[in-house]
């Protein structure tokens, strides 16, 4: 006990520290000019709440996660709309909050997924599996009935179908970072040509979204097999780089082809997507009916944006069957050799370049679709949405979650994309308790949210085992 009221207060004093430039000392616009104005108390009760969440982590450790991440989220939730001193000590308080319910979440999935010591490799899998398909089941079920929720405002439902955008596009990443083991650094410039795609052809063809999107598509991939031919005989740090100034390059061109991309000022009106015909408008188009009027309902905005949530509910499902479903093909497997040792994978006789070029071509493919789906959710895109920063938060979300696992990728794009959203409230503050949380989380399980990753095929007692999960 002494051992840990010691590492409580070590790491009390440390926030003190940290804390004390950063809220302690604020400087206000006075009559003589800048002024220091001192906020020692909120310093010190921030520090008095690290303490003893310190403390609860380590009974967390000991077993009562189970009890204790409850309740930490429920603390969390309602100290949100809660009224509090200062927005400082809110921030550190529902954080905090949120940082020890997470926490004991994975403990407890942790070790109720783990196998005991002894017991073959196999009757591991089957458990480790069997919990999987059960959380994967209820994120399907949850997502599936949100919309028909009380929670499911407008801006809730935007929110949701930018966390669903990110998953796809994350999904798409995966195959490429993941599997394949290639890093990916420009992965945005795929997600532009799949938004300006669709874009310019609806303007120029009138072509429809649901034409368009398998074009974004095989444009991205043509773009990636074109692009993969002299690049993909680079290896590590060489190919991000390359990946990286293409990226580049794509944003800069929409940027400077005013003719064709509108330069700056991007593209918009562009059309927004449809249901077997049917337009979510208040009044249709020459040639089409509104799914109101069909349906003999009243118009109601929120029908179109509970259409597109759907939409990309659908998409993203369907890239994470087909990612998953391609990982235990022999392609699949091919990638995941590669990635864990490309030198063997040569003297086997499998084709480097080949194994590369498919997976890099497919994970384009992905981004091309997302982007399509991006451009008719906006009805207007420009090059700013499509800088190295969207590759960033891309890459983030796949490492974040465990580099190869579709589920922690979930969990990483509601962490990466719903948290700064739902600390908006914080002001100033809201980014800060989001690096915090990113921070902490690499800390604890440095391999990614859900990092426990195991080969498709691997060796077990009495022969070679298939193991079912993703």
């Amino acid at each position: 006990m002494a051992v840990r009221l010691k590492d409580a207060f070590l790491t009390a004093l440390v926030a003190l520290i940290l804390a004390l430039p950063l809220a302690g000392a604020r400087t206000i616009d006075g009559a003589e000019g800048l002024v220091v104005e001192w906020h020692l108390i909120d310093v010190g009760v921030a520090a008095v709440l690290v303490f003893f969440g310190r403390l609860l982590l380590d009974l967390v450790s000991d077993g009562y996660g189970a009890v204790i991440a409850p309740l930490a989220l429920i603390a969390g939730i309602a100290a949100a709309y809660l009224p509090f001193p200062s927005q400082f000590l809110k921030t550190v308080t529902v954080g905090g909050s949120f940082v020890i319910a997470v926490r004991g979440l994975f403990v407890v999935w942790r070790r109720s997924g783990q196998a005991h010591v002894g017991m073959p490799v196999f009757m591991g899998v089957t458990k480790w599996t069997k919990n999987l398909t059960l959380l994967s089941a209820l994120f399907f079920i949850l997502a599936l009935v949100f919309p028909l929720t009380p929670l499911a405002s407008r801006y809730a439902l935007d929110v949701a179908t930018m966390v669903l955008t990110y998953v796809m596009l994350a999904w798409g990443l995966n195959v490429t970072v993941g599997y394949a083991g290639l890093l990916d650094l420009g992965y945005a410039g795929f997600y532009a040509l799949g938004a300006y795609s669709y874009a310019l052809l609806a303007q120029h063809f009138g072509i429809g979204f649901w034409i368009a999107l398998p074009i974004a598509g095989i444009l991205s991939a043509v773009t990636a097999f074109l692009l993969g031919l002299p690049v993909l005989r680079l290896r590590g740090d060489y190919f991000a780089i390359v990946t990286l100034g293409f990226g580049e390059i794509v944003r800069l061109v929409l940027i400077n082809w005013t003719t064709l991309t509108g330069g700056p000022n991007g593209i918009s009106d562009v059309p927004r997507p449809t249901l077997f015909g049917l337009e979510f408008a208040r009044e249709a188009s020459q040639g089409h009916k509104t799914f109101n009027d069909f349906f003999g309902i009243a118009f109601d905005p929120v029908q179109r944006v509970i259409f597109l949530y759907y939409l990309i509910l659908f998409l993203a499902l369907l890239v994470g069957w087909f990612s998953a479903k391609l990982r235990r093909l022999p392609i699949g497997r091919a990638w995941e050799a590669f990635r864990e040792d490309e030198i063997a994978c040569a003297a086997i006789g499998i084709n480097r370049w080949k194994v590369k070029l498919t997976a890099y071509s497919l994970g384009a493919a992905v981004a091309g679709f997302a982007g399509c789906f991006f451009a008719t959710r906006q009805g207007f895109i420009s090059p700013e949405s499509f800088t190295f920063t969207e590759s960033a938060t891309m890459l983030a979300i796949v490492i974040l979650g465990g580099i190869g696992h579709p589920l922690g990728i979930v969990l990483a794009a509601l962490f990466v994309v719903g948290m700064p959203e739902l600390f908006r409230d914080l002001e100033q503050y809201r980014m800060l308790a989001f690096g915090a949380g990113m921070v902490l989380i690499m800390l604890w399980r440095p391999g990614g949210m859900m990092a426990v990753r195991r080969p498709t095929v691997q060796l077990a007692e009495g022969g070679v085992q298939i193991s079912e999960h993703a």
